[in-house]
């Protein structure tokens, strides 16, 4: 008999114990990517980093991997290696990404919880790489000289059907050192204007602030040419015994300590921020229809000719960049220039073209 009643209290407090037991809670929650690295939209990010993905809650690995972290270039698949740890999935490129460039991460709906929940919708974001440091030397600063096509110190003459846009300024010599420009003094008495320029014709003479504009202009000229003279480890010298002509030319600081010559087409190829900074002891003359000719999204802009001597520009020939001489600037029949001509002395035209690029 007791024994029965025993057993029959161990039953009960079973059932009792069995009702009192908390039902397991399922977990049926979306996991979702809670930050991502780079950032959605970034810009100048290293092109030999790893991309990662931080989720709100520990991921099943089994479904982390480059099937469900993906990283595209446009429409190419990046190669590379996925590996999870402590909440972070991190994707590994194989080899460093190429610059200025744009990429697509994407983590999809394949990535699950542990509890084989999957995102509710793919996490997708872009970044663009760093772009590539310029080649070559670094840039010389123009400051306000840069504002003008043609600066000059001791004057300006054209003959022929010149063409000039930007402005161009003497000083501190005074307008009448401007010759066949038929210049038209504006009623400001600031600036004159010519059928020949695209722009403003400045002179020492004018009224304020012109004058202390342009002695600011010529300090600014004076401190550009003496920096590109001065800077020092050329990357060449000597390179041609001064006979450019025929050369394809990297970025670079180049040096001679005699003059130059460019008997016929020279090339300066690098891209848009490279720089090219040549330093010439001498004169520098350019034969009749030579040209100084730009590839790979070189600009003028970057271009600069320091030169001792004179620069004399042989009929249609064509110069590319900031010319500035210690002497003369003279440009025979037909030549043309994209850039700016800045002489300590005079700058000579005949029926030319000079276009000033944007600095």
């Amino acid at each position: 008999m007791m024994k029965r009643i025993l057993i029959i209290s161990l039953v009960l407090v079973a059932f009792f114990m069995a009702g009192c037991t908390s039902p397991v809670t399922e977990d049926l929650t979306a996991p979702t990517v809670s930050s991502v690295s780079p950032a959605d939209a970034a810009v100048t990010v290293s092109a030999s980093g790893n991309i990662t993905a931080t989720f709100d809650e520990e991921m099943d690995p089994a479904t982390i991997t480059t099937a469900s972290f993906t990283l595209k270039q446009g429409s190419t698949d990046v190669p590379g290696a996925v590996s999870y740890a402590g909440n972070v999935a991190t994707y590994d490129p194989t080899s460093d990404l190429a610059l200025g460039t744009v990429y697509t991460a994407t983590i999809t709906v394949a990535a699950e919880d542990l509890a084989g929940n999957a995102l509710a919708a793919a996490k997708v974001w872009t970044f663009t790489t760093e772009v590539a440091p310029p080649a070559g030397p670094a840039k010389v600063i123009l400051g306000t000289a840069g504002n003008y096509a043609i600066l000059s110190e001791t004057g300006i003459t054209t003959t022929g059907v010149t063409a000039i846009t930007g402005d161009i300024a003497v000083s501190p010599i005074n307008a009448a050192a401007m010759t066949g420009f038929t210049l038209v003094l504006d009623s400001t008495g600031t600036f004159s204007t010519s059928t020949l320029v695209s722009g403003r014709v400045y002179a020492a003479d004018y009224t304020a602030p012109t004058p202390d504009t342009l002695t600011a202009a010529i300090a600014d000229k004076l401190t550009a040419y003496n920096d590109a003279k001065d800077r020092p480890s050329p990357d060449s010298v000597a390179l041609g015994s001064g006979e450019i002509g025929g050369m394809n030319l990297v970025p670079g600081l180049y040096n001679w300590t005699t003059g130059v010559t460019i008997s016929t087409d020279v090339t300066l190829n690098g891209a848009a921020n490279d720089v090219w900074i040549f330093q010439i002891g001498g004169g520098m003359t350019q034969a009749a229809t030579a040209k100084v000719l730009l590839a790979g999204g070189a600009m003028s802009k970057n271009v600069f000719w320091q030169v001792t001597g004179a620069v004399a520009l042989a009929a249609t020939a064509h110069m590319e960049g900031t010319v500035m001489s210690a002497g003369a600037i003279s440009l025979a029949a037909g030549a043309t220039v994209n850039g700016r001509l800045m002489s300590q002395t005079a700058v000579t035209l005949d029926a030319n073209t000079i276009i000033a690029p944007a600095l």
